[in-house]
């Protein structure tokens, strides 16, 4: 048995922010209770119970990111399933859903038992999403059904719009009759020089034409119409624009709350072009950072329920790739072991939402949507938690993952997990001084 003892405890489905115990039996959580002392746990749990002293720390179910890119098969130089997870296990992260966007695309079953097998083999619940179109070429649907069949979790070209009104209506369609979430990236290259730097200060700075902001708002448009035309869900991913939080907030008070969802990052939600100036090509990203504004229309977005996930889109680059000019360089940052301390800090430190509603935002939101029995810390629920550390100080200096371009490289952060825990078992564990000594 495990004893977290005297933590935080968060359960976003119940509503539950108080003290408690909380003991782990197997992969299963068998008690969330009022405080005991450690005499009282070591009659109820026994002796060779591992207790935990989690005073000052906050207890919540391990976290579900539902964007992230782990490179395999095709780009395991940069990123490959197992250091994925090893990324995620550090940052609270016991649930992730990966982008089809690889070497070969995830548009057959053939790739997508690959990824779901290997997946298998490492310490978290590794789902996949698979790709909305052939070759993620935009034009011929895959086959949705059977690869949903062989256990597809959501349809994606991620990465890559889907400029046919007519492939995304019939996307939509099927999806629908499958009860499949689609997930879209919203850019229109009609209104991209460059992509991954903002059109306005940002894109003056490096003298380049960049992403003006209509691309994201035209396609967004279009895809909550065609949502409402056909009834199908849809995700609307890593927004970057005020205009696209409001249509999207319209389009739920309409009544399409059940229908079109949408996620935000950590670091638009942090962020503005300003950064991109600072630190390049480790702040270039698809679709970029945008305005204060802009960043501060996606926090209320968060607040009031409009962005219903928070999602890192972990974008694993080598240094190699993002040394290149910034017209060249890839676009994208890793963000899984800081997400947790990124999102606590902006949302809960600054008073905008209470850890129950940061919580539904990165477990129990994006565990619903997809249909993942994860997200809630609860008796009889699969013991996946995160236990965080909200003063502690650290360096990112090190990452898990195969590649460190992120614009946080190097830099203090306040806030940290300290142990994950996925179903049942220690998956990082940096707790060895609050084990309780039992003789």
């Amino acid at each position: 048995m495990i004893v977290l003892q005297g933590g935080l405890c968060v359960d976003p489905a119940s509503g539950l922010e108080d003290i408690r115990d909380v003991v782990i039996d197997g992969d299963k959580i068998v008690s969330v209770e009022e405080p005991a002392d450690t005499d009282a746990l070591i009659a109820k749990c026994g002796s060779d119970a591992e207790i935990y002293d989690c005073t000052g720390l906050i207890i919540g179910p391990g976290l579900v990111d539902p964007h992230v890119h782990f490179r395999d098969p095709g780009f395991t130089h940069k990123e490959d399933i197992e250091t994925g997870a090893r990324a995620a296990a550090r940052g609270g992260v016991t649930g992730v859903i990966l982008m089809a966007n690889t070497r070969p695309p995830v548009d057959n079953t053939d790739t997508l038992k690959y990824v779901l097998s290997k997946g298998q083999t490492t310490d978290i619940h590794i789902y996949s999403a698979a790709t909305i179109t052939k070759g993620l070429k935009g034009e011929e649907l895959t086959d949705m059904e059977s690869l949903s069949e062989a256990g597809a979790i959501c349809f994606t070209d991620d990465g890559i719009p889907i400029l046919s009104e007519e492939t995304a209506k019939a996307a939509m369609l099927e999806a629908s009759k499958l009860d499949k979430v689609l997930s879209f990236h919203e850019e229109d290259p009609a209104f991209i020089q460059n992509n991954g730097i903002n059109h306005g200060k940002a894109s003056e700075y490096y003298g380049i034409g960049g992403s003006d902001r209509q691309a994201e708002i035209a396609m967004v448009k279009r895809d909550i119409r065609l949502a409402k035309e056909t009834g199908a869900r849809i995700n609307i991913q890593h927004i970057s624009t005020a205009e696209a939080v409001a249509l999207i907030r319209s389009a739920k008070s309409a009544g399409m709350k059940d229908k079109v969802y949408a996620e935000a990052t950590p670091h638009h939600m942090t962020m503005t072009e300003e950064d991109a100036i600072t630190y390049g090509n480790l702040a270039k990203m698809n679709p970029p950072l945008r305005t204060a504004a802009d960043r501060d229309a996606i926090i209320q977005g968060l607040v009031d329920g409009t962005i219903d996930c928070i999602a890192t889109d972990h974008a694993p680059h080598t240094n190699e790739e993002k040394a290149q000019s910034i017209d060249k360089a890839p676009s994208g940052i890793i963000g899984l072991e800081t997400s947790l301390s990124v999102s606590y800090n902006a949302l809960y430190n600054s008073h905008k939402m209470s850890l129950v509603q940061l919580f539904c935002k990165l477990s129990l939101n994006p565990a619903r949507i997809y249909g993942i029995d994860a997200g809630e810390l609860a008796i009889y629920r699969t013991a996946d938690i995160v236990i965080f550390d909200p003063k502690k100080r650290f360096f990112f200096n090190k990452s898990q993952s195969k590649s460190f371009n992120t614009p946080l490289k190097n830099r203090e952060i306040t806030g940290d997990v300290v142990g994950t825990i996925s179903s049942g078992r220690f998956i990082y564990n940096n707790m060895a001084e609050k084990r309780r000594k039992l003789s």
